[in-house]
């Protein structure tokens, strides 16, 4: 791993191929570039190649699906999709396999993303704000159009008035500032986290011998697996939140 302030290889890369094309697209739309020979940042190129590695796992593992011999890979991720499929079914109930694409999508790119950073010579994008901001706002939107669409637009505002309707001047603005509230509380939780556990791990590396940078390293991955399962787990919550059809 990488100290956040120091350009990994990919953004190298990226920066000596690549710097023109994306100083043209900033340009055109209103952000130029502070420095057009350095564009591309490493939480840009980490989500790239977090992609790359996610199309060419899962196209592996699309190749040697079997239903007779299923190999090893198959296995643990059928166990995952397992996993993931009950906790949407215990969040949303009736349904709850349509939402599980979307989550278990955001689930994987976010444990890919905490786990790169694990690499000696990658970092983890979910260190930078911007990345964990954007997966929150997608979250938000993805929510609220599920419950737009399950509902409609009228019956799903009534639902930030309260179980009452003469309590509604107060309901109103508390669910307001709570589903507002989302998108920040899932940044900071998934950035801080990560961030934390990075500076540990590189501290300890840089202080002690292997023994102790191991077991930090561990507790690494255990954080990176951890807040990836919570993200998703939040976002499922608020989705069978949004298109629940209780009275």
């Amino acid at each position: 791993m990488q100290e956040h302030e120091v350009d990994v290889w990919t953004t190298r890369l990226f920066n000596h191929y690549l710097a023109s094309p994306l100083d043209a697209l900033l340009t055109a739309i209103g952000r130029p570039p502070a420095n057009p020979a350095h564009p591309w940042e490493n939480w840009i190129t980490m989500e790239i190649l977090v992609v790359v590695i996610i199309l060419v796992l899962f196209g592996l593992l699309r190749s040697r699906l079997s239903v007779d011999k299923p190999g090893k890979l198959q296995i643990t991720f059928e166990a995952i999709y397992t996993f993931i499929a009950g906790q949407a079914h215990d969040a949303v109930d009736h349904g709850a396999a349509k939402y599980v694409p979307f989550i278990g999508t955001l689930f994987f790119f976010i444990l890919f993303m905490n786990l790169i950073g694990v690499v000696p010579g990658f970092e983890s994008p979910t260190m930078t704000p911007a990345v964990p901001c954007g997966l929150a706002v997608c979250v938000f939107l993805y929510y609220n159009y599920m419950g737009i669409r399950s509902h409609g637009v009228g019956r799903y505002m009534l639902h930030f008035a309260g179980p009452v309707w003469w309590l509604a001047w107060l309901m109103l603005p508390i669910e307001l500032v709570s589903h507002i509230a989302r998108p920040l509380s899932l940044t900071i939780r998934l950035f801080a986290n990560m961030y934390a556990g990075e500076k540990v791990t590189m501290t300890f590396l840089a202080l002690t011998f292997i023994a102790a940078p191991a077991v930090f390293m561990g507790l690494h991955v255990f954080v990176a697996f951890l807040q990836a399962f919570i993200f998703m787990l939040l976002s499922i919550i608020y989705v069978g939140g949004a298109v629940a059809h209780e009275e």
